[in-house]
């Protein structure tokens, strides 16, 4: 596994140096700014990221005005106790994208984070899980959540400004090409070997695990 400051020379090289580079790479907010962030705005962007997948982006968020209206803007407490009959009326709204599967996956995620409640909230346990531990995360967010399992769950948290990786096709393709793993991760020790690789170039760089994300995929 070559080093992190050689990757990124590679990721250089093929973006016309290192200050184009660095321009291109995105930072996560800090934890304490994600620890303010309200409930309805992890709910949101979860939403948008399930709807996101297997769907045209340009649709989703062109509609996604719509989501919100129809969502009360995704209060978690409004969202998790719908009745049938407000489910049954957005099963039938021409503003929303109305596959009823991911639809119903707003209550359950609602509900999932109110029980973050006791936990600290969504933003202190989402915000400020620890980026050495992220597939932890995920795990919470595969096994917990509704349909935030595989890369929905890694754009959820993306999107929402926290520390993330994303094994994005170029991503894994330079995971590969560095011998961490073989196939794309998705085996629990795949995972493992995938955190472990971004730990050890996050302690060589002291950069995040988005910045490094971002590095794998450019490099490719």
């Amino acid at each position: 596994m070559r080093s992190f400051d050689d990757i990124f020379a590679i990721a250089a090289d093929r973006h016309g140096g290192a200050e184009a580079l660095e321009a291109q790479l995105t930072r996560p907010l800090p934890p304490e700014d994600l620890a303010r962030l309200p409930d309805d705005r992890w709910l949101s962007v979860m939403t948008k990221c399930i709807f996101q997948a297997g769907f045209n982006w340009k649709v989703i968020e062109a509609k996604w005005d719509g989501f919100e209206a129809a969502f009360d803007h995704f209060d978690p407490a409004a969202c998790a106790f719908m009745d049938e009959d407000r489910f049954d009326a957005i099963l039938r709204d021409p503003k929303v994208v109305r596959n009823g599967a991911k639809l119903a996956t707003v209550r359950e995620n609602a509900a999932f984070l109110l029980r973050l409640h006791d936990r600290g909230g969504a933003g202190a346990v989402l915000g400020g899980w620890p980026s050495t531990d992220y597939i932890g995360l995920l795990d919470l967010l595969r096994t917990e959540g509704a349909r935030l399992g595989g890369t929905t769950g890694q754009y959820a948290m993306r999107f929402a400004g926290r520390d993330s990786f994303i094994l994005s096709r170029d991503v894994t393709a330079r995971l590969i090409a560095e011998g961490v793993i073989d196939k794309p991760a998705t085996s629990k020790t795949a995972l493992r070997q995938v955190q472990q690789a971004f730990n050890t170039w996050m302690e060589q760089s002291g950069r995040s695990l988005t910045e490094i994300s971002r590095t794998l995929a450019m490099s490719l």
